[in-house]
């Protein structure tokens, strides 16, 4: 296992959300995976117009590709999330209240930088969520 350390130094102050501002990390190998839309594993979009349901799959979606490393959500070290609409800001942040601590069971989030983007790779996808781990 490497050696996370995820810190909110004084000096940057408290974090807006479930996220922390610093991760140090001593490992031997970083795992990059792309950033994860609302698609089943046939490639079937789940959740039109629903942002509850595709951040549910977005995230069962990194799980399965951690899991597929070897690892899960306590080897990650970051989150880069992009937005369609920035009315899904408090959804976000709601959901991430509500199941982050399911999916981070010692209650430490890694970094995550939040951006509103025009649009993804394609229109009914409302977020994406790219993840970076270390192993």
């Amino acid at each position: 296992m490497p050696d996370i350390t995820i810190e909110n130094p004084d000096a940057l102050g408290k974090p807006l959300g479930q996220y922390s501002q610093i991760t140090r990390v001593k490992a031997s190998e970083l795992l990059f995976i792309a950033g994860q839309v609302a698609t089943d594993r046939s490639g079937k979009l789940v959740g039109a117009d629903d942002f509850d349901a595709q951040c549910r799959q977005v995230f069962a979606n990194i799980e399965a590709a951690l899991k597929s490393q070897g690892a899960g959500f306590g080897n990650v070290v970051e989150f880069t999330t992009y937005l369609v609409h920035s009315q899904d800001i408090a959804k976000f942040m709601a959901y991430r209240l509500r199941e982050f601590p399911r999916l981070f069971a010692n209650g430490v989030y890694p970094p995550n930088t939040l951006l509103i983007v025009d649009r993804l790779v394609q229109e009914p996808f409302l977020i994406e969520v790219q993840t970076i781990a270390a192993l």
